[in-house]
């Protein structure tokens, strides 16, 4: 039996494998990677939390208004980004430009809120170095806020070609950048309650 004819017989022996697109699986086990970033992230924080008997006077400072703007904002985003990712497989261009441009603007806005609460932090004298809540705080929430950044440049990039002729092309990847701007959404819901919440 040949090799060529071996392959054969084992890709027809799983078929559901070798139908899942290359990309998919990478996204799926770069996602997993970063699973284990901010799950080791948001272990050690309820650890250290636990240990110290709670961070009640830090955590009454942040503001948790703003904060669940940014959750609305994000869950918002998440619809939108459903939206693209389905105009796109039906062939609708323009429809997925639409969306993708709206996901960029909820992550815009989520980013500049993230933004001036960081300066109203820092302007009432909370630092990173202030103690171990807001190395935790800061932390958790820019290494987040900075996947919201790749997140808002990948949709945007999306959403350009979606405005050329090299859309056909890409228009299978909004389901990728989708799949990472869950991620990120979900991220999100973990540290809300623990962060402002709890």
């Amino acid at each position: 039996m040949s090799a060529a004819s071996a392959t054969d017989r084992t890709a027809s022996a799983n078929p559901g494998f070798t139908e899942i697109p290359l990309g998919r699986v990478g996204m799926w086990w770069f996602l997993a990677s970063e699973i284990m970033v901010f799950g080791g992230l948001l272990g050690s924080y309820i650890l250290q939390r636990v240990s110290h008997g709670g961070w009640g006077p830090e955590m009454e400072h942040l503001n948790a208004r703003i904060a669940a703007f940014n959750t609305f904002v994000l869950v918002t985003s998440s619809l939108t980004v459903v939206q693209a990712h389905d105009a796109a497989e039906r062939g609708d261009q323009a429809r997925a430009r639409r969306f993708l441009w709206i996901t960029v603007l909820l992550g815009l806005v989520f980013l500049c809120d993230k933004a001036y609460e960081y300066s109203s932090e820092i302007h009432h004298g909370f630092t990173p170095w202030t103690s171990t809540f807001w190395s935790f705080y800061y932390t958790m929430t820019g290494l987040h806020g900075l996947h919201v950044l790749v997140g808002v440049i990948v949709n945007a990039a999306l959403a350009i070609a979606a405005s050329r002729t090299i859309w056909p092309q890409v228009a299978h990847r909004v389901e990728y950048a989708g799949l990472y701007w869950h991620f990120v959404d979900v991220v999100w819901i973990f540290l809300f309650p623990l962060l402002y919440l709890s």
